[in-house]
């Protein structure tokens, strides 16, 4: 477990974390050394419901079955090429673990039909490519399991919840409050960030409730969009992920989001399960999700909770509160604390899945 740990805390130092084949750094440099560990990427499809979705198997070279990790997605990284994603693809091969990473449906070669906002399909996307990857005789199938980030860490547990046949959960930077309430946060936050007003953080709020409370049922539509309205021209829009107008309750996807409370999905799951997070997260309200987690502590003692020191939302230490926040720099998150990727080897070695 000290090696797995040490390897990380090494890892973490070496720059970006991209993964690279051997025969394109043997190319580069003709002078190299094989490496150790082997790594074969192969990419397949598989079937979720009436959709075909693809994605790609990182399968380190082994003697026996190996454990494997399937990836679910982060609400601004759906695809499988997320830089997201490259540290896993990265460390976990050398660890003795494959990697599945696959396009979320509706995005990259997983057709045009999205979830439409509903967790359950993107959970149950996530238990099918579990069962693609029980398919492989190179996999142990009692040892898969899924790690998600942000909304991916709704998706994990909500999907072990689900499935007997996911072995352990690793959930990274998850809201453990509703997403309307993890908005409010992030978008005070986005607010503050930039230098905008308290009257206009005010505003904001304001705003977000009405139409929050329309999905709810207890705002009328036209004064959820006269509040909107009032809005919508500002110059710190933009950093609300918000539309100018909005779906009727009855099909709104956004409506079927804030009635998903992730701590009952984590309540119910009764693996392994290690959650993340970033002191400095200023996405999700931490403090109140890990308190509403040792609230339920008792009752999961499978749960390992850890919050990791100068950690962002993304686990990156390199940048600043306002690039961090910037939308222009969605879906280029990279991880780079050394603790988290300790924590994260650590405790993949304490549950058994690192290979020999």
């Amino acid at each position: 477990m000290r090696a797995a740990a040490g390897l990380l805390a090494l890892m973490a130092g070496l720059g970006s974390l991209q993964p690279v084949s051997a025969a394109e750094k043997t190319a580069r440099l003709p002078w190299s050394a094989p490496a150790t560990t082997e790594v074969v990427t192969e990419n397949s499809r598989f079937k979720s419901g009436g959709a075909e979705l693809a994605g790609t198997l990182y399968m380190p070279a082994s003697r026996k079955p190996v454990a494997a990790i399937v990836v679910t997605h982060s609400a601004s990284s759906p695809l499988r090429g997320g830089s997201l994603y490259d540290h896993l693809k990265t460390i976990l091969p050398a660890l003795g673990i494959a990697v599945f990473t696959y396009d979320r449906r509706g995005s990259g070669e997983s057709g045009s039909e999205t979830a439409g906002g509903n967790f359950t399909i993107l959970a149950d996307d996530a238990i099918a490519a579990v069962e693609h990857l029980k398919t492989d005789p190179r996999i142990d199938p009692r040892r898969i399991g899924t790690w998600g980030l942000s909304q991916g860490g709704w998706i994990s547990p909500l999907a072990a919840s689900r499935s007997p046949d996911i072995a352990f959960v690793i959930a990274v930077s998850a809201p453990v409050v509703t997403a309307d309430a993890q908005m409010i946060f992030s978008s005070t936050n986005h607010l503050k960030a930039n230098g905008y007003s308290q009257a206009d953080i005010d505003q904001m709020v304001a705003a977000r409730k009405a139409v929050d409370g329309y999905m709810r049922g207890t705002v009328n539509r036209a004064d959820a969009q006269t509040k909107l309205d009032g809005i919508k021209t500002k110059p710190w829009f933009k950093y609300l992920y918000m539309g100018e107008t909005f779906c009727d309750r009855e099909v709104s996807g956004w409506r079927k989001e804030i009635e998903n409370d992730p701590l009952k999905n984590l309540e119910a799951v009764t693996v392994p399960t290690l959650v993340l997070y970033g002191a400095d997260d200023a996405v999700v309200p931490v403090a109140d999700s890990a308190q509403r987690l040792k609230n339920v502590a008792s009752r999961m003692p499978k749960l390992q909770v850890h919050v990791i020191a100068g950690a962002d939302h993304a686990m990156a230490m390199s940048a600043d509160l306002k690039t961090s926040l910037d939308p222009k720099n969605d879906g280029t998150e990279r991880p780079d604390s050394p603790e988290y990727f300790a924590l994260l080897s650590s405790w993949l070695a304490t549950q058994g899945l690192v290979g020999s």
